[in-house]
């Protein structure tokens, strides 16, 4: 980052511009934190593609949310951190790409549950 030429006084002293006396050693990093800089850009152009962003609630069996957390573990073994929100978008993405004959086997083989909020205990 340069700086660019202010107004001194004579209290305070001019700040010259940051010479260029960098070790050989920084350039490798700067090098990676630009390249890091280059990747996540298209991310950010993506979910601006995507369009705008919803917001919802939903009720699911414990049994299907306590996959969630399994999920995210495997998906760290392969160093790929993930969201809870990245688990469903990849899942809908998933049944989105079945045939009718896969995805009704796929809604079959769910438990029903009841609509709305679960009743509150204690």
């Amino acid at each position: 980052m340069t700086r660019t030429a202010t107004k001194t006084t004579a209290k305070q002293p001019a700040v010259a511009p940051r010479a260029v006396e960098r070790s050989p050693a920084a350039a490798p990093r700067k090098r990676a934190a630009a390249a890091t800089k280059v990747a996540q850009a298209p991310v950010v152009a993506d979910v601006k593609a995507a369009g705008k962003l919803v917001r919802d609630s939903f009720t699911m069996p414990r049994q299907d949310f306590d996959l969630i957390p399994a999920l995210k573990k495997r998906a760290l073994a392969f160093q790929r951190p993930t969201k809870k929100s990245e688990l469903l978008r990849a899942g809908l993405q998933a049944l989105a790409a079945l045939d009718d004959k896969r995805l009704k086997a796929a809604l079959d083989a769910l438990v029903a549950i009841k609509a709305g909020r679960p009743k509150k205990t204690g």
